[in-house]
C-alpha cells in the first residue's frame, strides 16, 4: 500500500479489492482510507484472483488502469509519473516494463529478472507476453476487449494479453525500467501442480486466440524464462 500511496503522480485513484479477509488486512485498509481520500475499497467474497481484478476494473473511473497484487509493490515512488508521461508522450494504449521477482523475506534480493522488450506481433508466436503486473492499459481497452475470463484459474492474464496484443489498432510502449517487484510464491509458480495447471491453461489460451502450433508456443514460452533466473 505504501508503494502506491507514496507515488509522486498526483492523480491516483486507489481501489482496493479485499476478499472478505479476517487477518487484520481490512483494519489496515480502513485506517489508511481515513487518511487518504483517494482510497476506495470493497471487502466481500470473490471467486478468485481474476474475479477480484474484474471488480477493480468495474470500479475504476480513471483513464489508465494498473494492478498492484497482494505482496507486490511498485519499484519506485516516481514510476507511475514516468508511466503516465509515456502515455502522453507516445500516445499509446498501453505501457509495460520490467519485473523483479524478489525474496519474500528480503525484498532487495532479486531472484528472477524479467526483462521485457519492445513489442512486435511475431513475438506472440514465440510465447512472449509482457509481465502482466507491469502492464498499464487505458481503461477503454478493457471496455472494448472485455475483462479477465474467470474460467482460467491461473492463466487468465495470458489469455487477456493475447486478446489485447493481437488487436492491431492498439499501440504499446516498452518502458525499460523495473515497474513492479513481485515476491516469489505467486499463484502460477508456488507449486509443481500450479505450474502444470498453468501450462495447460496457456495451451488453451493459445488455441482460443488463434495461435498456430500452440504446443510449440507454450514450450518456447516456458523455455524463455530460463535466462531470467540467470541474468539478475
Amino acid at each position: 500500500m505504501e508503494s502506491v500511496l507514496n507515488q509522486t503522480y498526483p492523480n491516483v485513484e486507489y481501489i482496493i479489492v479485499d476478499g472478505d479477509s479476517n487477518d487484520g488486512t481490512l483494519d489496515v485498509i480502513k485506517k489508511e482510507a481515513k487518511e487518504n481520500t483517494n482510497i476506495h475499497f470493497i471487502s466481500e467474497k470473490d471467486k478468485g484472483i481474476y474475479d477480484a481484478l474484474n471488480k477493480g476494473v468495474e470500479l475504476a473511473t480513471g483513464d489508465v488502469i494498473g494492478f498492484v497484487h497482494s505482496d507486490d509493490y511498485l519499484a519506485s515512488s516516481t514510476i507511475v509519473e514516468t508511466i503516465m508521461s509515456a502515455f502522453s508522450k507516445y500516445n499509446v494504449d498501453g505501457v509495460y516494463g520490467d519485473l523483479h521477482y524478489v525474496s519474500f523475506d528480503k525484498p532487495d534480493a532479486v531472484i528472477r529478472n524479467w526483462k521485457s522488450q519492445s513489442f512486435i506481433p511475431k513475438l506472440l508466436k514465440q510465447g512472449w507476453m509482457p509481465a502482466h503486473p507491469t502492464l498499464f492499459l487505458k481503461r477503454e481497452v478493457y471496455l472494448e476487449k472485455g475483462k479477465f475470463d474467470t474460467k482460467f484459474k491461473i492463466a487468465a492474464d495470458y489469455d487477456f494479453v493475447l486478446r489485447v496484443f493481437r488487436e492491431t489498432k492498439y499501440s504499446f510502449y516498452y518502458l525499460a525500467e523495473t515497474i513492479t517487484k513481485m515476491r516469489v510464491g505467486g499463484a502460477s509458480n508456488k507449486s509443481l501442480k500450479n505450474l502444470i495447471q498453468k501450462t495447460k491453461e496457456d495451451y488453451q489460451a493459445c488455441r482460443r486466440n488463434g495461435l498456430k502450433l500452440p504446443y510449440k508456443v507454450v514450450l518456447i514460452k516456458n523455455l524463455s524464462k530460463i535466462p531470467q533466473w540467470i541474468t539478475k
